[in-house]
């Protein structure tokens, strides 16, 4: 059962979680309803997995992670976004029109929606890989997305843990290029879809060997290396659900034969609730500092 797992649980899942989203838009469900649900089901198994194949026993969660990361999950990953969406993608589109700037027509809609989302995808992914990686090498903005490297384990949940100007950052090369050039909603739900389920396992704490898959996604084995607390390792697999990025541009890590140590933050003390972390950015040299910080 292990092995099975091992091999079989991510590309099962996902396939499992892609055809539920197909099936639920194909007996009228709706956009929302096919999506929201692929996604639970990805996370409830997610779940099961963690509990039965934990990669590291130590990862599990305590019931403290778990409230905050919730916390975050609901407000920073699913209602900031749709917040942006409707503010600034209806808005932008409003602004462009009337001056002759035409979005209609540039996106290629008569492909399948499949192709259609692994061309997003590639797309997306290229920006995001910049943003990424500029956030790790650039001081201005690693403040905010060190709050996304602060857990000192990695399980399904902290996927959604980031600053809400972190967030923002990536819904505007994510997704608001799309929404603005007018991609469907169906190719949309599937990317988010797609986009939910490989970030659980990016981050997931699953004993689970992409093998040969680890040239094409950005899955946790690659992940893990990227949350390490050493520099040298984590400025590395910068790629948000494909890898391909990584190996053009020379930033894709696996070393062989050891496992990763130490994650999270030089500041071992870095605050973890919430509130705390709203505060953090705003502090400069929170990251690096070696004592508990009294500001926040």
């Amino acid at each position: 059962m292990k092995t099975i797992v091992r091999y079989g649980a991510y590309p099962v899942v996902l396939s499992a979680c892609v055809a539920l989203y197909h099936f639920l838009l194909n007996i009228g469900a709706g956009l929302h309803l096919a999506s929201y649900s692929s996604v639970f089901i990805g996370a409830l198994l997610m779940m099961i997995l963690e509990y039965r194949f934990p990669h590291r026993r130590a990862w599990l969660p305590r019931r403290a992670d778990v409230w905050q990361d919730a916390i975050f999950m609901i407000l920073i990953q699913a209602a900031l976004p749709k917040l942006l969406a409707f503010a600034l993608a209806v808005k932008l589109v409003e602004l462009l029109e009337p001056h002759g700037f035409a979005v209609s027509g540039v996106w290629p809609g008569s492909w399948s929606v499949p192709s259609q989302m692994l061309l997003m995808m590639l797309i997306a992914d290229g920006f995001r890989y910049w943003l990424h990686r500029f956030a790790h090498e650039w001081e201005c903005l690693w403040r905010f997305h060190a709050v996304h490297h602060s857990p000192h384990t990695l399980y399904w949940l902290n996927v959604g843990r980031f600053h809400p100007i972190d967030k923002a950052l990536q819904f505007f090369l994510d997704a608001l290029p799309f929404i603005v050039l007018g991609v469907s909603e169906s190719v949309l739900g599937l990317y988010f879809v797609c986009y939910a389920v490989n970030g659980f396992f990016q981050h997931g704490n699953v004993d689970v060997r992409l093998g040969i898959l680890n040239y094409i996604v950005s899955g946790p084995e690659l992940h893990r290396w990227h949350h390490s607390m050493k520099k040298e390792e984590s400025n590395h697999n910068y790629g948000n659900n494909l890898i391909v990025w990584d190996l053009f541009f020379g930033t894709w890590y696996l070393p062989k034969g050891r496992h990763v140590g130490d994650l999270g933050l030089i500041n071992r003390h870095y605050p973890s609730n919430f509130v705390a972390q709203m505060k953090t950015p705003f502090i400069p040299g929170v990251d690096k500092q070696a004592e508990p910080i009294e500001r926040v």
